[in-house]
C-alpha cells in the first residue's frame, strides 16, 4: 500500500470520526433560549458535549495535515492556506470549549441567586452565549468552510477525486457557510429543520467522500498539471 493510499484511508476515517464527534458534541441546553436555567441541571450532558467538541480539534487538524502531505505536491501555497484555515477553525473551537464550563458556573449561580441579581446574570449570560455563538457558529463554520473551498479547488484542478464529488463539496460548504450567517442573525436556530436541511448536503457529501477515500483513494492517474 503506497503512502497516498494510507493518507486517503486515514483521511476518510477522520471524516467519519469527526461526524460522530460532531453529533455527540451537540448540547441542546446551551442552544436553548432558557440556557441559564437548563445548563447547570444538565451539566453532565453539557460537559460531555464539551469533551467531544474538544476532540474535534485534533480530528480537524489531523485531517488537514494528512491531506497536506498529498496536495502540497501539486498546489503548495493553496495547501498551506487550507491548513491555515483549519488552524483558525481549531482556535475558535477551543474558545467555544473554554466557554462551556463558564456557562455551567454562571447557570449554577443564576439558579441560586436572588431576584435583584437576575438581570446581572442574564446580561453576562447573553455576552458569554454571544461569544460562544460567534466562535462556534461563525468562526468555526466559516474558517472550516473557507479551508474546504480551497481544498476542493485543489481537488478540482488536480482531479484527485471525481469532479462530481468536488462540485458537491463546494455546494455543500457554501450552503453550510450561509447557514452560519442565518444562525448569527437569528433567522434560523441550530437545532431546527431549516438548519438540518441546509447542512444535510454537506453531511451526505462527507460520508460519500470518506467512503471514496477509504475504498478507492486518490485518482493519481488522472492528475494533470
Amino acid at each position: 500500500m503506497n503512502s497516498y493510499k494510507k493518507n486517503a484511508i486515514f483521511a476518510g476515517i477522520l471524516i467519519l470520526l469527526g461526524m460522530v464527534a460532531g453529533i455527540l458534541s451537540i448540547v441542546p441546553a446551551v442552544e436553548s433560549t432558557n440556557y441559564l436555567s437548563e445548563v447547570y441541571p444538565k451539566r453532565i450532558q453539557v460537559s460531555m458535549g464539551a469533551v467531544f467538541q474538544f476532540l474535534l480539534i485534533p480530528i480537524y487538524l489531523g485531517f488537514s495535515l494528512i491531506l497536506y502531505q498529498v496536495v502540497k505536491k501539486y498546489e503548495e501555497n493553496l495547501a498551506i492556506g487550507f491548513v491555515g484555515f483549519r488552524v483558525i477553525s481549531s482556535v475558535f473551537q477551543l474558545i467555544g470549549v473554554i466557554l462551556i464550563p463558564i456557562l455551567i458556573l454562571l447557570s449554577e449561580q443564576y439558579l441560586s441567586s436572588k431576584s435583584p441579581d437576575i438581570f446581572y446574570f442574564e446580561t453576562l449570560g447573553s455576552l458569554l452565549k454571544l461569544g460562544r455563538d460567534l466562535s462556534n457558529h461563525l468562526g468555526v463554520m466559516l474558517a472550516t468552510g473557507l479551508g474546504n473551498l480551497i481544498l476542493y479547488f485543489i481537488f478540482y484542478k488536480t482531479k484527485l477525486i471525481p469532479k462530481w464529488l468536488t462540485i458537491w463539496g463546494i455546494f455543500g460548504n457554501l450552503l453550510a457557510m450561509l447557514s452560519s450567517f442565518l444562525i448569527l442573525f437569528e433567522a434560523i436556530d441550530v437545532i431546527s429543520t431549516s438548519f438540518a436541511i441546509m447542512t444535510l448536503p454537506l453531511v451526505f457529501q462527507e460520508i460519500v467522500l470518506a467512503i471514496w477515500l477509504i475504498g478507492k483513494g486518490f485518482n493519481l492517474q488522472h492528475f494533470t498539471r
